[in-house]
């Protein structure tokens, strides 16, 4: 719908917002900016969207929603996601600087208010985003446990503790987002092995299979509540909610190469998620569990490797979405130089791992994955994406839109401001009802 690139337009310095608001200081960051590629942006986008979360998806999202809704479902997201990113990603120079973080680009925007909301939305999105991956883990975990060893000695928030002790190493070992280059590699060779292996064995349970049943189970309150949850779930799937974090990192022109990740994020980065979700539901209609890999038969060898490669790419995933918060600490206590001297590997120690321990603490507790997935999606993905995300593009570019232009923005913004009310309704409705089903530090 705009035609405006956003890029170079408001080159002038000056804020959106009346005068008579206090200004927000903007801190300079202790991390690397303006070093990497749009390349390797486009690995770390791709790195969250075919996360092992990938797994969970025919479970979460097509059992919810069925054929017809959860493919339309599916494209509409992609869609819709690719647009709200790139209406953020064409603000990060708004005013002649540039906003290396979410919050700095609201607070230029509406003022102080705007800034500490916009952080406390992005800080429980990531904050629970990682829990869901301590849990993602600690799963894969469990299950190559079980595969070799089914005697129930050792239960699912052991494995969890041990998940969050390795994402603390790992987090103390990695000292910013750039340095990531050669673990984002590795980060794409892991999701190979368990899409390709989830693929090629949902295909062969599919073929050997009788014919499968699609459709949505539960009553028809229930359908629609779950409907819902599937819907936020979907948002979840494609979208980080820290953006402007992830475009500092990349050089000259920013605004040029972070679309040009998005582009690759949102053609070959979604096809390996795609392929998974649609074979896995095919192949077990509606007994997909939310972790496919539940549901494969096949070699014992075979199943374990995948479930160790998803763990290892979530120990990596986890931290790109904990690097915002990593960042803020760093920077708020200064701490720049070698990432190997004391003072500095102390700190990283101490913080980053006390961090993690509080993640895995809840991942503990609440060990319910999907339940996880609806709620972020409800109370912050949606804020984050779509409604902010098109809202701030109304007010920054307000001068240069045509009334049908800014009616399409106010319509999304109305939209997805509803949908986040309904779907986080629906996220604790489910988890009133697995609290019932499910005690603290439940063996799932």
């Amino acid at each position: 719908m705009d035609n405006n690139t956003g890029a170079n337009d408001d080159s002038r310095p000056r804020k959106v917002y009346d005068e008579d608001q206090m200004d927000v200081e903007i801190p300079q960051t202790a991390h690397q900016i303006s070093k990497d590629s749009w390349f390797q942006a486009g690995f770390v986008l791709t790195t969250g969207i075919n996360s092992a979360y990938v797994l969970g998806y025919s479970g979460t999202i097509m059992v919810p929603l069925g054929w017809i809704f959860g493919i339309v479902g599916l494209i509409i997201a992609t869609a819709i996601s690719l647009y709200a990113n790139t209406l953020i990603a064409k603000l990060h120079e708004f005013g002649g600087r540039r906003h290396i973080r979410y919050r700095d680009l609201a607070g230029y925007i509406y003022g102080r208010k705007a800034y500490s909301l916009t952080w406390a939305l992005q800080y429980v999105n990531l904050f629970m985003i990682n829990t869901g991956y301590i849990i993602l883990a600690g799963s894969a975990l469990k299950a190559v446990y079980v595969l070799f060893r089914d005697d129930h000695i050792m239960k699912l928030p052991y494995f969890i503790a041990i998940a969050g002790f390795v994402c603390a190493l790992f987090a103390i070992c990695i000292p910013h987002l750039s340095a990531l280059r050669f673990w984002l590699g590795l980060s794409t060779f892991f999701s190979l092995v368990y899409i390709i292996i989830a693929f090629v064995l949902s295909l062969q349970d599919g073929i050997k299979a009788p014919a499968r049943d699609y459709s949505i189970p539960g009553t028809a309150t229930s359908k629609i509540f779950t409907t819902i949850g599937a819907a936020a779930n979907l948002v979840f799937a494609f979208n980080t909610g820290m953006l402007p974090e992830i475009q500092a990192t990349v050089r000259k022109p920013v605004v040029d190469n972070m679309l040009k990740a998005l582009y690759f994020q949102f053609t070959a980065g979604v096809l390996p998620m795609y392929a998974v979700t649609f074979v896995g539901y095919w192949a077990y209609g509606s007994s997909t569990s939310s972790y496919l890999l539940n549901n494969v038969t096949g070699a014992v060898w075979v199943k374990a490797m995948a479930n160790i490669a998803a763990f290892l790419q979530t120990v990596i995933a986890l931290h790109i979405f904990a690097s915002p918060m990593y960042e803020y600490l760093d920077t708020k206590f200064g701490i720049k130089g070698s990432a190997l001297s004391a003072r500095n590997l102390s700190f990283r120690i101490t913080v980053r791992g006390g961090y993690l321990a509080i993640n895995t603490l809840v991942a503990a507790l609440l060990p319910f994955l999907g339940d996880f997935m609806s709620l972020t999606g409800a109370i912050s993905t949606f804020p984050l994406t779509f409604i902010l995300a098109n809202h701030m593009y109304l007010v920054a570019k307000k001068t240069k839109l045509t009334s049908l232009q800014k009616l399409w923005h106010w319509l999304n913004v109305c939209f997805f401001g509803c949908m986040s009310i309904a779907a986080a309704i629906a996220a604790l409705r489910l988890i009133a009802v697995d609290s019932k089903t499910y005690h603290v530090f439940a063996d799932l």
